[in-house]
This record gives C-alpha cells, structure tokens and sequence, in this order.
C-alpha cells in the first residue's frame, strides 16, 4: 500500500500546479463525510463579503509572493 501511495504522489507531484491544486481539493473533499449546511452558507456570505470589500476598493489585494514572504518572514 504505501509503495502505491508513495508512486500516486510522484505523479501527482509532477502536476501543474493548478493540477495539484484541483487533486488536492477533491482528496479534501471526500474527507468530509456530511456538509454542515449552516457553515457552507455563512461562508457563501463571507465570500461575497469580501468581494464586494475589493471591488469597491475598500480593500486592496498583494500579489501572493509579497504575502508569502511576509507570511515566512514572521
């Protein structure tokens, strides 16, 4: 098991990286045995929440690789 384990991961570590991304959510996904309905709609609002702060200019965004290193650099 852990040889085949070990073989998908090469694989899929020769993904794209938006690839790896997609595989990555959908391994998340079939984790969660039951979806907490009250959560998924409070975080519909939180997301539309946010858009609508960067789209009004009330907040502004940073490239990922300025917030990674800021992120690290802590």
């Amino acid at each position: 098991m852990a040889s085949e384990v070990n073989k998908l991961l090469e694989e899929a570590l020769r993904l794209p990286p938006e690839a790896r991304a997609a595989l990555a959510s959908s391994l998340m996904e079939s984790l969660d045995e039951t979806v907490d309905e009250d959560a998924e709609a409070e975080w519909a609002k939180e997301i539309q929440r946010r858009i609508r702060e960067i789209e009004s200019g009330q907040v502004k965004t940073v490239p990922w690789a300025l917030a990674r290193r800021e992120i690290l650099g802590r």
